[in-house]
């Protein structure tokens, strides 16, 4: 049995934080350097995928675990789909069109969505701050849209955080059945494997609408180079690991602090255009705090049914950032 070192699981999750954090104004700067959201998508998946193999067949065990069942294909597709193609694509859309910590305060409400499946779609019992999380979060982000003046945020840029949130709790949940079956490792590797597949037949069936030059230039290579090694791969095994030494729980808590670190970064990184309004401000606490509380309604399962692995009990933030 793995003994717990809570420190060392906290310093893994502010870890793997920082480096989501990051990963947003970095991604922003690709696009900016002339990839599109797919193109992008795909360079980060087919990069991770291959990573991630290689890191497989190093590690004791990981080419066996590696091995597929035709049962377990379908779940494969799917979680890889939602959560590592759609997800990230549609966030890589929003932060084109909106400051970095915006669109992430909308798709970080995938947590509370979790809690409100858990609620309506599984019957499990939740305590009643869940309700008071809900309240809080549409407030905060109706604070973050400014709906009481003229809206300036951009439509597509909100639809796409919105689709991204929905996505990213469908990723959690498919997740959970998941890893009672596969090791988080082989789970990531093939799911990424899945995306970089898709990303391809997206390409392909589009004709692709940019061409890869922005990668003659060796500021865009060190860029990409960290979108997909400091930016995916690192901070999904640290925050995979820290899940040894922290309950779940605590892992989703700790990680609320992405956003705001997303939107620091932003701002010193790419300038005012990033900055949020002491209105919006507001609003992203209050978004953080409804999804705290939504973190910690849930109550755990009957002990007539199995309960979920404990990595994905609850929601780690940024996974699909």
């Amino acid at each position: 049995m793995t003994h717990r070192r809570p420190l060392l699981g906290v310093a893994m999750v502010l870890a793997g934080s920082v480096l989501f954090a990051v990963n947003g104004t970095v991604s922003k700067l690709v696009l900016r350097a002339g990839f599109d959201a797919p193109q992008l998508t795909l360079l980060r998946a087919a990069g991770a995928f291959t990573g991630l193999l290689l890191i497989s067949l190093v590690v004791r065990g990981g080419v066996r675990n590696l091995r597929v069942t035709r049962h377990e294909v379908p779940l494969l597709l799917a979680y890889g789909l939602c959560g590592f193609f759609l997800v990230p694509m549609l966030y890589f859309v929003a932060i084109s069109r909106m400051p970095v910590g915006i669109a992430l305060l909308f798709e970080y409400t995938a947590p509370l969505l979790v809690a409100l499946w858990a609620r309506f779609g599984q019957r499990h019992r939740v305590k009643p701050r869940l309700w008071a999380g809900l309240a809080l979060s549409l407030a905060g982000l109706a604070c973050v849209a400014e709906v009481w003046g003229e809206l300036r945020l951009d439509g597509v840029g909100v639809a796409a955080g919105l689709g991204a949130a929905v996505l990213l709790a469908l990723y959690y949940v498919l997740g959970a059945r998941g890893v009672e079956r596969r090791d988080t490792l082989s789970l990531c590797t093939w799911a990424f494997g899945a995306s970089a597949v898709a990303g391809l037949l997206t390409r392909a069936v589009t004709a692709g609408t940019g061409g890869w030059e922005p990668l003659a230039e060796p500021r865009t290579v060190l860029l990409c180079a960290y979108v997909v090694v400091l930016g995916s791969i690192v901070p999904y095994l640290l925050l995979a690991a820290s899940l040894r030494h922290l309950p779940a729980t605590s892992v989703g808590i700790i990680g609320m602090m992405e956003p705001v670190l997303a939107a620091t970064v932003a701002w010193i990184t790419l300038g005012a255009g990033e900055a949020l309004n002491s209105a919006q401000l507001v609003g992203g606490l209050l978004v953080l705090a409804g999804v705290g509380l939504a973190e910690t309604a849930r109550t755990a399962p009957p002990a007539t049914t199995p309960p979920p692995a404990p990595d994905t009990l609850t929601p780690v933030p940024g996974r699909g950032s």
